[in-house]
């Protein structure tokens, strides 16, 4: 497997966790406003029902958040290497690693930190399309791309 496989794997092991725990939260929130509706009455009931409400909402709108992070890494082929920067790229520039797939938290994986970006992050945008030996600037920082897989 290689380190870009390693990745793109651990990026999807993070999702669906992060899928799982959201899932959960909802059941337990649904089970429990079951429980209160059988043993309370008046006001405070109306009110406790109403935060679970709240929060279940909340927790919706997370998992589709963290779903349709899950839909653009299902789309990627972590074994394509391009010339171009595309979606699903690991790119090296200034020492760091990149991987071009939806905005997650930063991993190491080898050793190795690796941050996963947006295309559509002011930098993911920067590199798109671009090839090895690209120089640009962002914020005062100059950036040269000096691997691509």
């Amino acid at each position: 497997m290689t380190f870009k496989q390693k990745i793109h794997q651990h990026y999807q092991q993070l999702v669906q966790d992060k899928i799982d725990v959201f899932k959960d939260m909802i059941v337990a929130l649904t089970e429990d406003s079951k429980n209160d509706a059988k043993g309370s009455a008046g006001d405070k009931h109306e009110t406790a029902l109403s935060m679970m409400h709240i929060e279940q909402e909340k927790l919706n709108h997370k998992l589709k958040e963290v779903l349709a992070q899950k839909a653009i890494l299902d789309k990627i082929d972590s074994t394509t290497i391009a010339q171009t920067i595309i979606v699903g790229s690991l790119v090296k520039a200034n020492g760091i690693y990149l991987y071009l797939s939806a905005a997650l938290p930063k991993i190491a994986v080898e050793g190795i930190n690796v941050i996963a970006l947006s295309p559509q992050s002011p930098l993911g945008n920067k590199l798109m399309g671009n090839k090895v030996g690209f120089t640009f600037e962002i914020n005062g920082t100059k950036y040269l791309v000096e691997s691509l897989e």
